[in-house]
C-alpha cells in the first residue's frame, strides 16, 4: 500500500464569535481562501487533479449548510472537484484527512484537500448549555461507571452502558458540563486547572514573540480590504492569579470558568494529501507523513477523556507508544479534561502543547483538527522532532487521534 503524506497546510487566523475579527466573514468564503492557499503551495499541482475536497465542519447548517465543501470546490473555480462536507463535531477536520488517509492506502485516489471550517458568528441564536447536567451522585450514573470501568478495565475510557439513558438521553449536553464531571470523577482541581490554562496563554504568548504563530497562520483578506494575520484570543499578562478571581460558568459550586475553557470562535484550515506516487511524480518534499490514526467512544458525559483510547488505538496500530512522541497535541477544549487525559496518557507537561493551545488561540470546532494538525508538523519541524501525536476530545462522547511522522 502507498503511504500518505501531508504536503501543504494553511490554516487562518482565529477570530472570536461574534465580536472578533471574522464575525462577518462568510464561512464558505473562509475555508475557500485557505484551500486556495493550501492547494497554491503544492508546485506543479493541477487542481483538476483532486479527487476530491473533503472538509470538516462540526455544525454544519445556515451559511455552513448546503454541502459546503462543493460550494468551496466551486468559489475555488474548481467545478471538476467534487465535495463532501463532513461532521464529527470537534474532530471533524481529522475525520477528513483520516479519509483522505484511507483513500489513499485503498489506492482509490492520489490527491486529497482536507480542510475544516466554523464560524460560530454564523450560527443561529441558542445555547445547549441550558441542558441540565449530570448529578455524578446519581446512583445510576455512578453505578454504571463503576460496572464499566471494571468490565472494561481502569483508565481504559471504554465507559457505555445503556442505563446512562435514564439520566440524561442528550448525547450532545453542555459541553461544560461535561468538562464538570470529568473534574470531579478524576479529582482535577480548580487550581490546578488554572495553572494549565495560564500556561497555556504564557505559551501562545512565547510562540507570538518568537514568530511561531505568524509562521503558522495564513493571512486572510476582509472585503474591506483589511488584513488580519493573528489570533484573537491569546491574553497578554495571564496569570494564576488573575484567573482565580473568575466565577464558574457552569454549576455554581463548580470549577470551569471561561478562563480554563476555550472560548467560542471563528476559522477555517486545509490541508493537502497525497499519495507517494505524486511525491515522486512532482518532486515534492513532503511536510509529514501519516502513520496511524485512531477513534473511540465513551459516555457522553465524560466525553473529555475521549483522548485516550483513541490515542492508544493509533499509537498501537503504528506499532508506536507515547514515549516514541517527541510532541502532543491534545486540543484544550477545557482544562479540566487535557488535565486528566495527559496523565493516563503519561505525557509530560514537556511535550504537551508547547506553543499553547485553544485555551489560548480558540478552537472553531470544524476547523480544530486541521489547525492541530499545521500546529504540530511546524512544531516538530522547530524542535527536531521526529514523531507527534495529535488527539482531541469530541462532543457527544468520543475520541480521536492521528500519529504524524515528521519528514
Amino acid at each position: 500500500m502507498t503511504e500518505a503524506y501531508i504536503v501543504a497546510t494553511a490554516r487562518s487566523p482565529i477570530g472570536r464569535a461574534h465580536k472578533g475579527s471574522l464575525k462577518d466573514v462568510r464561512p464558505d468564503d473562509l475555508a475557500a481562501e485557505m484551500v486556495r492557499a493550501a492547494v497554491g503551495q503544492v508546485p506543479g499541482l493541477d487542481p483538476a487533479r483532486i479527487d476530491d475536497l473533503l472538509l470538516g465542519c462540526g455544525l454544519p447548517g445556515g451559511k455552513q449548510g448546503m454541502n459546503l465543501a462543493r460550494i468551496v470546490a466551486v468559489l475555488c473555480g474548481w467545478d471538476m472537484v467534487p465535495g463532501a462536507t463532513v461532521t464529527r463535531y470537534c474532530s471533524s477536520s481529522l475525520q477528513t484527512t483520516r479519509m483522505a488517509f484511507h483513500a489513499i492506502k485503498a489506492g482509490e485516489g492520489d490527491v486529497f484537500v482536507s480542510a475544516g471550517v466554523e464560524s460560530v458568528s454564523s450560527f443561529a441564536t441558542g445555547s445547549s448549555d441550558d441542558i441540565p447536567g449530570v448529578d455524578l451522585h446519581n446512583p445510576v450514573f455512578a453505578d454504571a461507571l463503576a460496572r464499566t470501568e471494571k468490565r472494561a478495565g481502569a483508565g481504559t475510557g471504554l465507559w457505555t452502558d445503556p442505563r446512562l439513558e435514564a439520566v440524561l438521553p442528550d448525547a450532545y449536553i453542555s459541553m461544560g458540563q461535561t468538562a464538570e464531571n470529568v473534574a470531579a470523577l478524576r479529582g482535577v482541581t480548580r487550581a490546578e486547572q488554572d495553572e494549565f490554562a495560564a500556561r497555556s496563554q504564557q505559551r501562545a504568548q512565547a510562540a507570538i514573540a518568537s514568530g511561531f504563530w505568524a509562521r503558522d497562520i495564513t493571512p486572510v483578506t476582509l472585503p474591506d480590504g483589511t488584513v488580519v494575520s493573528a489570533d484573537d484570543g491569546p491574553r497578554p499578562g495571564t496569570t494564576v492569579e488573575k484567573l482565580a478571581t473568575l466565577e464558574p460558568v457552569f454549576r455554581p459550586d463548580g470549577s470551569v470558568t471561561a478562563g480554563n475553557a476555550c472560548p467560542l470562535n471563528d476559522g477555517a484550515a486545509a490541508l493537502v494529501v497525497v499519495s507517494g506516487r505524486v511525491v515522486e511524480e512532482l518532486g515534492l518534499t513532503p511536510l509529514a507523513r501519516i502513520v496511524s490514526t485512531g477513534v473511540s467512544g465513551l459516555s457522553p458525559e465524560i466525553m473529555g477523556l475521549g483522548p485516550v483510547e483513541a490515542s492508544r488505538q493509533a499509537l498501537r496500530r503504528a506499532g508506536l507508544t507515547v514515549d516514541d512522541m517527541d510532541l502532543v497535541e491534545i486540543n484544550e477544549a477545557f482544562a479540566a479534561q487535557v488535565i486528566p487525559s495527559a496523565r493516563e496518557l503519561g505525557v509530560e507537561p514537556e511535550r504537551l502543547n508547547i506553543n499553547g493551545g485553544a485555551i489560548a488561540v480558540g478552537h472553531p470546532f470544524g476547523m480544530t483538527g486541521a489547525r492541530i494538525t499545521s500546529t504540530l508538523i511546524n512544531a516538530l519541524a522547530d524542535t527536531g522532532g521526529q514523531y507527534g501525536l495529535e488527539t482531541m476530545c469530541v462532543g457527544g462522547g468520543q475520541g480521536m487521534a492521528m500519529v504524524l511522522e515528521k519528514l
